[in-house]
């Protein structure tokens, strides 16, 4: 007799937790503001970023490789 019981608290527990999920979620999507959202356009890309960050460390590991041939 126990074992319906259970299976029914069960039930109403998995019920509750996928409502409270889908309000959770749906009050996370509400609380972005649209007005700051920056165009795709106007925004670098990640490899972009990382170009020029590639680019940087290049540059530094020749001016170290050049100070090290100067020593």
């Amino acid at each position: 007799m126990a074992l319906p019981s259970v299976c029914s608290e069960m039930r109403v527990g998995i019920l509750l937790l996928s409502v409270l999920s889908l309000l959770s979620a749906r009050l996370v999507g509400a609380g972005q503001d649209s007005g700051n959202v920056i165009p795709a356009e106007s925004r670098p890309c990640v490899d972009c970023h990382a170009f020029e960050f590639m680019q940087r460390a290049l540059q530094d590991l020749k001016k170290t490789a050049y100070n090290l041939d100067t020593r």
